[in-house]
């Protein structure tokens, strides 16, 4: 008998020693079922162990599914509609399971929590699943996720001790300044600062919150400028519109650049093209002077308009586009009066809104040089003087004007002589600072022509009584501009008491000036 019979046969030999029981020869108190490799490797037995997982793990949905479904047995997958109904019980059961998670990711340690038991399908699930169903992202300790700062209480301070940790603590205080930048403008890109726990001094905070409003301001001025005013040597939507249409109508064939900038306006050339009507002859070159929309230029200007009593009724600080065109239609007028008087000026085409087109002084594309950058002779300086004191006395007393801005930056040499441009600032004498912008118009023409060597150039105070006619004498300035502000004074009292424009200064032998 060989060594496993006699193991076999060891219980049944009755009692014995205590040492028999023990030994590791003998045979095992329970047998196993042998089974063969082939019973191993079958597909049968994986499916019916499979099926005692499951039932482990969903008593429910298996009691609820019983039969050829989910038994593994006859199962006929060529039907559309049996895997139809196997994929939906796997849908339903992740459905239930995401559901799940987010009811405890939203809850987590409070109080009071939500339940999303009315959202789940018919297939319940465990709640004692195993770890490895849920994502460790959708935890609450998701290593990426912004950490909100900590608030301190309203003590201002929390621990006790060496613990004790204030407001103005340098970490509290720096993962505050990173949270705050979130604040800023979309534009502003901040990065991800919060997600890598970075601390920002308050310096750095301050100086980066200073930058971001600065750029925030700077960008609203940008586009402003680009949408809704003329800007540097550009023009917004409705301007070219309208420089379109004079190019397309045939008044203007083309319009070739920017030939000068201002504080007011930008000028650009064009030449000139048919005529719509026979009355009215466009010069082979034309300058269009484009007034900018935009008012901050015209900050300290409004009070040439506003106390014009030709624009008096009409002028409205409410409306800025107006302010503008009417700035325009001024200008048009007063180069209108000008040349009915013979002076040197522009002659004005047309007026469209706050784009004036008028002949262009110049040649070939090149304007004329201004006063002040051109070098003349003695004789021809001391021509351009004489030329521009008779012009002076036609602006006042023929055309009722006064320049208002009269220097060697508005005045332009062309063909041996001297051109008056600028004059959309001008007004009446009668304007309650006539007087007052009449002397320093002749304060910049003696200043400049007595620094250009003529020697006949009258001071300012000589200058003004030959100009005006009046006769005031005065030994200084300060007497002699006192006297001036009493004239101003005087007519306007008058037109308030009577309704009248009447220069009660006007000289002897000039007739009342009275308003068109």
């Amino acid at each position: 008998m060989d060594s496993v019979g006699v193991a076999a046969a060891a219980p049944d030999a009755g009692p014995g020693p205590a040492w028999q029981s023990k030994c590791p020869w003998g045979a095992p108190s329970t047998t196993s079922i042998s089974c063969s490799l082939a019973d191993v490797m079958s597909e049968q037995l994986a499916k019916e162990l499979q099926l005692e997982e499951e039932n482990a793990a969903f008593p429910e949905v298996v009691a609820a599914a019983e039969g050829p479904f989910i038994t593994g047995e006859n199962i006929d997958t060529s039907s559309d509609l049996m895997l139809a109904q196997m994929l939906q019980m796997e849908f339903d059961r992740e459905y239930d399971a995401q559901l799940r998670r987010e009811e405890k990711k939203i809850n987590g340690d409070s109080k009071v929590s939500i339940s999303f038991e009315n959202y789940r399908k018919v297939h319940p699930y465990d709640s004692d699943s195993s770890e490895d169903e849920v994502d460790w992202q959708d935890t609450r300790h998701d290593p990426y996720r912004a950490d909100k700062p900590t608030t301190t209480p309203r003590r201002g301070f929390i621990g006790k001790g060496k613990d004790i940790t204030t407001k103005h603590d340098e970490v509290v205080c720096g993962r505050k300044n990173t949270a705050r930048m979130e604040n800023f403008a979309p534009e502003f890109q901040v990065g991800d600062g919060i997600g890598m726990d970075l601390k920002l001094s308050n310096q750095v905070f301050n100086a980066l919150k200073q930058h971001a409003y600065s750029e925030e301001r700077r960008s609203a001025r940008l586009h402003e400028k680009k949408e809704h005013s003329t800007a540097e040597k550009a023009v917004d939507p409705k301007t070219r519109l309208l420089l379109y249409k004079m190019v397309n109508s045939g008044m203007l064939e083309t319009i070739t650049g920017c030939i000068s900038t201002g504080k007011e306006s930008v000028v650009f050339h064009a030449y000139g093209g048919n005529s719509a009507t026979e009355d009215k002859v466009i010069p082979p070159e034309c300058a269009i002077k484009v007034f900018k929309t935009t008012l901050n230029e015209f900050k300290n200007r409004d009070k040439y308009i506003k106390d014009d009593y030709r624009f008096k009724d009409r002028f409205s600080k409410l409306n800025p586009r107006k302010i503008i065109r009417m700035w325009a239609e001024k200008e048009m007028h007063n180069l209108t009066r000008m040349q009915n008087a013979g002076i040197p000026c522009p002659q004005v085409v047309i007026l469209k809104k706050h784009v004036l087109v008028m002949s262009f002084i110049g040649q070939d594309q090149v304007p004329a040089p201004k006063l002040k950058d051109v070098t003349l002779n003695s004789e021809d300086m001391k021509k351009a003087y004489y030329q521009i004191l008779s012009m002076m006395q036609q602006l006042y007393r023929e055309c009722n004007l006064v320049h208002a801005d009269l220097s060697e930056y508005n005045m332009l040499w062309h063909d041996g002589k001297v051109w008056l441009i600028d004059v959309s600032q001008s007004v009446e004498p009668t304007h309650p600072h006539g007087l007052e912008f009449l002397f320093r118009d002749c304060r910049n023409v003696s200043q400049f022509f007595q620094k250009g060597g003529v020697a006949e150039a009258l001071n300012e105070r000589e200058l003004f009584n030959a100009v005006s006619g009046l006769n005031i004498t005065a030994d200084n300035e300060v007497d002699f501009q006192a006297e001036i502000e009493a004239l101003e004074k005087m007519n306007e009292d008058h037109v308030q008491n009577h309704g009248k424009k009447l220069s009660t200064f006007s000289s002897d032998g000039d007739p009342p000036i009275y308003d068109e």
